[in-house]
């Protein structure tokens, strides 16, 4: 019997749902499975409890070089810590998903020669995976080509697509149907997980500038900052616009499913669940993201047809009303849209991911055997 899976991963959201799909998946199979993190994967643990935790040291590199040196200190104990732990568990793979806590146990499985893999999420390769790629065995991508991947680990590359929850999978299937005259038009805007005070200043008065009888069929659902959450919901009672407005919705993919547009950031997550479902997007990709991965993620969605990128220093209310009357008078755009945006999705991407790590488990295997 082959040993548990280890998934390394940071504490941050993005970096954690991957995993938490992933081991789910895992699990289902019958498999045993690991998370090395930091503190702030508590969360992970109470969403499947079936998973043990091991939290790991790793250090920032950020600031001047008294804080290198820290960090360098705490990724050495961190090495240290995974070695062995590793060495205890036998693990069959070991699979990261970048963040900088995935590194100090991504290191110590590759200095024990241990199946390795890393799945990075965005268009960009992150930092962390930028170090590891040259030394782990196998990389999966989220989207077709990941920036800042070397020629020569571009063999080792497989794109797998980014895995969905599993909420999003259930309402995959509902057909896209483009809106019609005289029928409600659903927009969903969404600031990513924190909200985006942009979004609260400039959607209100772009949507009050359409033309009335598209007004009228409007019925807009908005994530906005809990401080932004009483001014945006005065801008559309003001203007006369069907709108709820909520600092977080549980019931992202049942409004997914109905929507004929979304608004919205340019994280992974967020186009993969668009992507999953065959959803058009405007997408403003949050400026101020690690090495502007968003804006490349944003670019891959375009690009592949599913909608179209608005930088935010460019986003005004003038110009998105004209784009989105544009649009919202011709069926054939948004339908064509959504078509390209389905083809670009990869409903099985947690499946591709855990047979790679089975393949890799399978393929140390038979090497072991060979020798």
């Amino acid at each position: 019997m082959s040993g548990p899976f280890i998934l390394a991963a940071g504490g941050t959201g993005g970096h954690l749902f991957g995993a938490e799909a992933l081991a789910g998946e895992l699990l289902s199979l019958n498999k045993e499975v690991h998370l090395f993190s930091d503190a702030r994967a508590e969360a992970f643990a109470k969403q499947l409890p079936e998973i043990r935790v091991h939290h790991i040291r790793a250090g920032r590199f950020e600031g001047g070089a008294a804080n290198a040196a820290h960090a360098f200190g705490e990724l050495a104990i961190g090495v240290l810590q995974a070695r062995r732990l590793l060495r205890r568990l036998n693990p069959a793979c070991v699979i990261g998903f970048g963040g900088y806590p995935s590194v100090p146990s991504m290191l110590a499985a590759v200095s024990l020669g241990l199946p390795t893999l890393i799945h990075e999420q965005n268009a960009v390769l992150g930092r962390a995976n930028r170090l590891l790629t040259p030394r782990v065995r196998q990389i999966a991508t989220g989207f077709p080509s990941a920036a800042g991947l070397r020629p020569a680990d571009r063999a080792r590359s497989v794109y797998v697509g980014n895995p969905v929850r599993s909420g999003i999978l259930a309402i995959a299937p509902t057909k896209y149907k483009a809106p019609h005259r005289g029928g409600r038009i659903e927009l969903l805007v969404l600031g990513g997980s924190q909200g985006a005070r942009i979004m609260s200043e400039v959607v209100p008065p772009a949507l009050a500038a359409l033309p009335t009888r598209l007004r009228e069929m409007l019925r807009v659902s908005h994530q906005a900052r809990s401080e932004d959450l009483i001014a945006a919901e005065a801008a559309y009672r003001e203007r006369g616009i069907a709108a709820e407005v909520q600092s977080f919705f549980s019931d992202v993919p049942e409004r997914l499913a109905r929507v004929h547009l979304a608004i919205c950031r340019a994280g992974a997550s967020t186009i993969a669940e668009l992507a999953a479902i065959g959803r058009p997007a405007i997408l403003i990709p949050y400026p101020h993201a690690t090495d502007d991965h968003q804006t490349a993620n944003a670019r891959a969605f375009a690009e592949a047809g599913g909608g179209w990128v608005i930088p935010q220093p460019e986003l005004r209310s003038d110009s998105l009303a004209l784009h989105m009357e544009k649009m919202f008078g011709d069926q054939a755009v948004l339908t064509a849209a959504a078509q390209r945006a389905a083809e670009f999705g990869r409903r099985n991407a947690v499946q591709n991911l855990a047979k790679l790590a089975i393949d890799l488990d399978f393929g140390s295997h038979r090497q072991g055997r060979a020798a």
